[in-house]
């Protein structure tokens, strides 16, 4: 969604050399940041407040480990207590749910400044 620009008017006739060039070619700039100079794939056109209407990141489900790292020694080998394992596989989980929403916020995002 393009922002809001006006036209802008032809550098007037009547300046010096110097003048004339400084005004056409800020011309020409605004122009191209506006997005109205007709540059086919439009690189030049400046990304507005308006272009990004992605919506912020919602709070995410991860808010610490549950898992506290319980566990026996049995026969010499440390071993995992089966719920402490249990609480990882889902704070694992929860925290591939967060990743996976964040990376498609980021994508919407990005192919939104790029346009």
């Amino acid at each position: 969604m393009p922002g809001r620009f006006t036209a802008i008017p032809a550098v007037p006739t009547g300046l010096n050399e110097w003048q004339n060039q400084l005004s056409n070619t800020m011309k020409e700039n605004v122009e191209l940041l506006c997005g109205i100079r007709g540059e086919g794939d439009l690189a030049s056109r400046a990304v507005v407040r308006s272009d990004i209407t992605v919506n912020e990141a919602r709070e995410l489900n991860m808010k610490r480990v549950t898992a506290e790292g319980k566990g026996y020694t049995i026969s010499g080998q440390n071993v995992a207590d089966l719920d402490d394992f249990a609480k990882l596989i889902l704070n694992v989980q929860e925290l591939a749910n967060d990743v996976a929403y964040l990376r498609s916020v980021i994508n919407t995002m990005i192919v939104q400044l790029k346009g």
